[in-house]
């Protein structure tokens, strides 16, 4: 038996975006594709209790993101903050990843968490 992924709580609609949706039903996340560097390469946006919380290079990976944002979200301590390795914002690119601080960051294992 396969074993489930995050992407598996993914809704898409409308095109080009998806929800994230619990068992209740409940919305607690959304991922947008976007396409940055001058049209060039594609992203996905996450998001997290309307806060961006990182980039991603795929679907999987976004999803897996922001699911993890929302298990740490009914633990101690806090859910991941946009200023976390991988998430950094470039204010330059309004809201587009930063290449330079996004590289490299693409696995859970490499985030880090800003507890402000």
């Amino acid at each position: 038996m396969a074993e489930w992924h995050p992407i598996l709580s993914a809704v898409e609609g409308p095109t080009g975006t998806w929800r994230m949706v619990d068992g209740q039903g409940k919305v607690y996340g959304h991922v947008e594709i976007r396409r940055v560097m001058n049209g060039t390469d594609v992203r996905y946006k996450t998001m997290y209790r309307g806060e961006v919380i990182g980039w991603a290079t795929s679907l999987r990976v976004a999803c897996e993101r922001i699911h993890n944002a929302f298990v740490r979200g009914h633990g101690p301590g806090e859910a991941p903050s946009r200023t976390g390795a991988g998430g950094a914002i470039s204010p330059k690119n309004d809201g587009c990843p930063d290449p330079a601080v996004d590289r490299g960051a693409r696995h859970p294992s490499l985030w880090r968490v800003d507890h402000r």
